[in-house]
């Protein structure tokens, strides 16, 4: 018996990531976007999806995956995902009229028999309120992340699954399809799997506020939050995978998208929300780091001071900068000449009145009074602290994710400051 062939509409991050996973599995997949520029890319080899693994993988599929602008051309699919990222506005609030009008479209397309499958990310309720045959429509929740996309969709720990009717078998295309995973299936009502990926970003915000919280007196008191990770890792409560590395507050969308939902519903139903909102001003709070060292080493007594800005991505393997903590440096840093270098995301002078882009990290850091790495990027790591010292005039690198090496930097006399941890 043949595999079932699979279907994705929307080739943004979300849908392009899951549909070349498909194909990596062996199956057959069509993947459906409006915009035929897209499409036209695509089949060339092109896509403006950064992520580590991704070009390779839709190479070695090609013959797998057919792009297409036609709608219609979905219609020979046994499952069908709507996969398109759902964009927010500056509170994380989501947008889902695009989503919907998707839906309309494709829906229109599918065979009787033909799965429907929700993976965009949305809010309680919506799967159900699409009033589509409940035999055959189901929500699944996404659990991608910004830089690991294709390992994440490749190897899954578990797919949640939203039903009608959770004691229903799943339709065997479907199952045969999430077989392929190897990973154990959870079916559940479909509000309750759409607030299982609520759930989830939750906990993890619970987990980066404390990072953020108790890393910020450790640089206070003379503690480093670095030596004390490894005994919370080997507390069984907490876990080896517990995200506690401190950061410059919740960035790239997703985690704000459903503080965002919960803070609605919680307010619609009237349940308590006061820890979501501490979780939004300590995460306010913690992006303002960077700009906080500058003003109190820097650019208080040298109103003339050159800065440089290493990384615009608002995490390292992506070129995504939504609620990136450098485009809100980068805002409040008007009065200044700021040298810039991204590996991938381009300087733009909407980002900066007085911006310059820098062919490297070093040509960024030449003459600057304070260096910035902003996101840590794997070619960062290897500059070597010396060779900054030798560019720079002043001898200021603020390094919250302590890319650079600490005892290099003291060596070659600069001010190293990293959260988490007082400066040496």
């Amino acid at each position: 018996m043949s595999k079932p062939v699979i279907g994705f509409a929307g080739m943004s991050h979300l849908g392009l990531n899951s549909a070349v996973a498909a194909a990596e599995l062996g199956f057959a997949v069509r993947c459906f976007d409006a915009d035929p520029m897209t499409v036209a890319g695509l089949r060339h080899g092109r896509t403006t999806v950064v992520e580590p693994g991704l070009s390779a993988l839709i190479e070695r599929n090609s013959a797998r995956l057919a792009f297409t602008a036609v709608a219609s051309e979905l219609a020979d699919c046994d499952v069908v995902y709507i996969a398109a990222d759902v964009p927010t506005d500056e509170l994380g609030v989501s947008d889902l009229s695009s989503l919907r009008l998707l839906a309309d479209r494709v829906t229109g397309q599918l065979s009787a028999n033909a799965v429907f499958v929700v993976l965009s990310q949305v809010p309680p309720g919506f799967t159900r309120a699409l009033g589509r045959p409940a035999a055959t429509t189901y929500y699944q929740v996404e659990t991608l992340i910004f830089g690991r996309a294709i390992e994440r969709s490749l190897h899954p720990e578990r797919v949640i699954v939203g039903c009608a009717d959770p004691a229903v078998p799943i339709p065997r295309n479907l199952a045969e399809f999430l077989g392929a995973f190897g990973c154990p299936i959870l079916p559940m009502r479909y509000e309750s799997a759409e607030m299982a990926k609520i759930a989830i970003n939750m906990c993890l915000v619970s987990s980066i506020s404390s990072a953020n919280t108790l890393s910020e007196l450790c640089e206070k008191i003379g503690a480093d939050w670095s030596e004390i990770v490894p005994a919370l890792r080997l507390d069984q409560r907490i876990g080896q995978h517990a995200y506690l590395t401190p950061g410059l507050g919740l960035a790239g969308g997703n985690l704000e998208r459903d503080l965002a939902t919960f803070l609605q519903l919680a307010d619609r139903h009237g349940s308590d929300a006061g820890v979501a909102r501490a979780w939004i001003v300590n995460s306010r709070h913690r992006r303002d780091w960077v700009l906080s060292k500058l003003h109190e080493l820097v650019v208080f007594n040298n109103p003339q001071a050159i800065l440089a800005v290493l990384g615009l991505a608002y995490k390292a393997d992506t070129a995504s900068t939504k609620n990136s903590p450098a485009l809100a440096l980068l805002a409040a840093l008007s009065p200044f000449r700021v040298q810039v270098y991204d590996p991938v995301v381009t300087p733009l002078s909407e980002f900066h009145p007085w911006l310059i882009p820098a062919p490297s990290a070093l040509d960024a850091c030449s003459g600057a009074d304070a260096v910035t790495v902003m996101t840590p990027w794997a070619e960062f790591r290897t500059l070597k602290p010396r060779s900054l010292a030798e560019r720079m005039r002043g001898r200021t690198v603020i390094d919250p994710f302590g890319v650079l090496d600490a005892r290099e930097c003291r060596e070659a006399r600069l001010e190293h400051l990293r959260l988490g941890a007082a400066p040496w």
